[in-house]
């Protein structure tokens, strides 16, 4: 059972952060993907035509989200 989601952004300045995430309780791997994808989308916006090139662009403007690990 999954109890953490990590979010990995990378910074425009090279900077990578691991947020973390904590569940208040264990879940499933289906519903940690599942949670994982709803923050990418609610955090970012993919792009396949930023000049910088293809991503989920942060809608804050630093950086990308690189992926999440299930934990």
């Amino acid at each position: 059972m999954i109890k953490t989601l990590v979010i990995l952004i990378l910074l425009f300045n090279g900077t990578l952060l691991k947020e973390t995430l904590n569940f208040q309780i264990e879940v499933s791997v289906h519903d940690c993907l599942e949670y994982g994808n709803m923050q990418r989308e609610a955090m970012a916006t993919h792009s396949w035509d930023d000049p910088r090139g293809s991503g989920w662009y942060l809608n804050d403007g630093r950086g990308t989200i690189q992926g999440f690990i299930c934990n």
